[in-house]
């Protein structure tokens, strides 16, 4: 028997399979609709329904594909079928190519309308003025700590946190013309990114100038609008996917495990999964003992604290703003005593937040 053969069998299985997911995602997309005009001008997008049902397919998936990639599939699958109801706009620091709108691109999907901002602060009013649905914001990175800015919105917007994305940074040198990282010498990139890269640039390009810009984006666009063949920029893949360009060397960072965490904002609140985390900012007088009476709640109901940090206000000289994240829902029992307590004992309270725990 032939090669040919012996693989036509398994060619004619797959054609027939081909046609049944077909059918499937399509009867999956008229349910969709179907929601859709029951719901009318209701929320289209529920972070807690979306936790579930890839939860769900993660604990009934028996291989041979890993749980990421199937969790990534069944994001895009459930992202197309939330564009028959009602495409999502997402707002994102730009421009096109960073970080953070890969983030939005992981959480949402491709079906989702990506909107680069310039600032932060733009972000969050295109959100708060509904000129698109929800926002991505970077909040902390692993190896260069909280993301200042993001943090001072999160205090005095209205919007509500209702999503994490937790995303592994992955750098790599795109060039043009070449797949190739001989000839280079100049590397366009983001500051912190140049750092990230530090030990590889040393290594492979020593007599490369390395020329800090705005973004990782904005690297991967000089890049591409550039007839000097000896350029190259440091960015992410979805980047290079926008800008036409190769990669040349992949995950040159020098930290495996760097991370960056992002918050989804939107006007809506969540249910709880059973799986949840609660973002808070809280703050009291500057007196003797505050702080440590402000945390005894959560040591005292057994809630988990994940994240704790200060920042100045910017109402009050010598105050400060703690921002905390705890397990759990803000709706469960706990939580809500231990927020009963901060709210007697703190000047300041907001929730920010409960939201599901990200899928890696």
């Amino acid at each position: 028997m032939t090669l040919e053969q012996k693989l036509l069998p398994h060619r004619d299985a797959i054609d027939k399979i081909d046609a049944d997911i077909l059918d499937l995602l399509n009867r999956r997309a008229g349910h969709a609709r179907a929601i859709g005009e029951l719901k009318g001008t209701g929320a289209v997008y529920r972070p807690e329904r979306e936790a579930a049902v890839l939860q769900r397919i993660q604990n009934l998936n028996q291989g041979p594909l890993p749980d990421e990639s199937v969790a990534r599939l069944f994001r895009e699958i459930m992202s197309e079928c939330l564009a028959v109801e009602r495409p999502l706009t997402i707002a994102y620091l730009g421009p096109e190519g960073t970080f953070t709108q890969q983030a939005a691109v992981k959480h949402f999907g491709h079906a989702a309308r990506t909107r680069a901002c310039a600032t932060v602060d733009d972000c969050f009013k295109l959100v708060e003025t509904r000129q698109a649905d929800y926002l991505v914001a970077p909040v902390e990175n692993s190896t260069e700590g909280s993301v200042g800015r993001s943090l001072d919105m999160l205090s005095v917007t209205s919007l509500q946190a209702c999503g994490e994305v937790v995303l592994r940074i992955r750098h790599n040198l795109l060039r043009k013309d070449s797949q190739e990282i001989g000839g280079v010498d100049k590397v366009y990139a983001h500051a912190q990114a140049l750092a990230q890269c530090n030990d590889w640039l040393a290594r492979y390009l020593p007599e490369a100038r390395r020329i800090p810009v705005s973004s990782n984006g904005e690297a991967a666009r000089l890049v591409s609008e550039s007839s000097d063949g000896s350029a190259a920029a440091i960015a992410g893949s979805i980047a290079a996917e926008i800008y036409g360009l190769n990669t040349a060397a992949a995950c040159i960072e020098d930290e495996p495990n760097n991370t960056t965490r992002f918050l989804v904002l939107g006007h809506q609140d969540t249910d709880s999964t059973g799986s949840d985390k609660t973002s808070l900012v809280i703050s009291t007088p500057n007196r003797a003992g505050a702080v440590n009476s402000l945390l005894k709640p959560f040591s005292e109901l057994d809630i988990s604290m994940t994240k704790f940090e200060s920042r100045p206000s910017k109402s009050v000289l010598w105050e400060y703003l703690f921002f905390i994240d705890i397990e759990g829902h803000h709706k469960d029992a706990k939580v809500q005593q231990a927020l009963q307590l901060l709210n007697e004992r703190a000047s300041f309270v907001k929730v920010i937040g409960s939201y599901p725990l990200a899928v890696l």
